[in-house]
C-alpha cells in the first residue's frame, strides 16, 4: 500500500517525512485537503519509469518505421504538412 503524507505533515516535518515514507515503499502520495494531489518517487523508481517510457517510445518509432508510417522531406514541407492538416 502507498504511504500517504498530508501537506501539513510535509510543511511541518519537511524532507525527513519524505525519507521516512520512501524508505517503507518506493513511492508516497501527498494529500491536500484530503485529496491525493502528488506522488513522490524514489530516484531509482523515477529512473526505472522513465526508462520504460523511453523504451515504449522507441518501440513505437520502430513499429512506425517498419510499417512505412513516416515522411521524407524538407523542414519546410514538414511545417506545411503539420500547419495545414
Amino acid at each position: 500500500m502507498l504511504n500517504s503524507i498530508t501537506a501539513n505533515d510535509l510543511k511541518v516535518k519537511g524532507v525527513s517525512i519524505l525519507d521516512q515514507a520512501i524508505s517503507a515503499s518506493s513511492e508516497a502520495i501527498i494529500t491536500v485537503r484530503g485529496k491525493s494531489k502528488y506522488v513522490v518517487l524514489s530516484m531509482d523508481e523515477y529512473n526505472r519509469l522513465r526508462e520504460c517510457e523511453l523504451e515504449a517510445a522507441l518501440m513505437e518509432a520502430r513499429n512506425d518505421f517498419e510499417a512505412g508510417n513516416y515522411h521524407v522531406g524538407t523542414v519546410e514541407e514538414h511545417i506545411n504538412r503539420i500547419t495545414n492538416a
